[in-house]
């Protein structure tokens, strides 16, 4: 697969269509579990909104359908995501954005850190072994390893982004624990 595929050739317009379809299933999952936003991880998506997300992510897929391998590796992150997000959506849906916020937070915070960060260490370490395993295993074989390594790439970096926002929202609610834990010490009033 070359660098970069002329417009309108048969590759971009197939590249375009992956790209269209796995971000397409991002957004559908996302809007599925959190059409409000409330329970979107990516404070940059969350800050967009589906305003401003829709038309850069479009523009995205038409810039990066030039370019190959690294729209593999943003087809293979989405399509992950996706698939993640759909897996609890239902409920997400069923409880309300909002109560299950709530009823996230409790959950975690009944749970011992360390468990909780094991646990989500062991689920991307595993994840992305798997993507790690993807490049190794095509390693050498010219064919197929361009396509392979963008692939085992998109594994990977859909592990190492759970990893980064579910940390990322665990570092927020234990300053807000603390921020709360604070103003009761002090006698001031909660904020709405």
């Amino acid at each position: 697969m070359d660098d970069f595929v002329p417009f309108g050739s048969r590759i971009y317009c197939e590249i375009l269509l992956l790209l269209l379809v796995s971000r397409g299933m991002d957004f559908l999952s996302t809007w599925i579990a959190t059409p409000n936003m409330v329970l979107e991880g990516n404070p940059l998506a969350k800050k967009l909104g589906w305003k401003w997300g829709i038309p850069l992510n479009l523009v995205m897929c038409f810039g990066f359908a030039f370019w190959p391998l690294p729209a593999i590796v943003i087809s293979t992150t989405s399509a992950l995501v996706a698939a993640r997000n759909f897996q609890s959506a239902w409920l997400m849906r069923s409880l309300g954005e909002q109560r299950y916020r709530e009823w996230h937070v409790e959950r975690v915070q009944d749970t011992n850190i360390t468990l909780y960060v094991f646990c989500l260490l062991g689920q991307t370490i595993l994840t992305g072994g798997v993507g790690a395993g993807v490049i190794l295993a095509t390693s050498g074989r010219q064919k197929d390893e361009p396509v392979a390594l963008a692939i085992g790439l998109g594994i990977v970096a859909y592990a190492l982004a759970v990893a980064f926002y579910t940390l990322l929202g665990i570092v927020r609610l234990r300053r807000a624990d603390k921020r709360e834990d604070a103003r009761k010490f002090l006698g001031q009033p909660q904020p709405r």
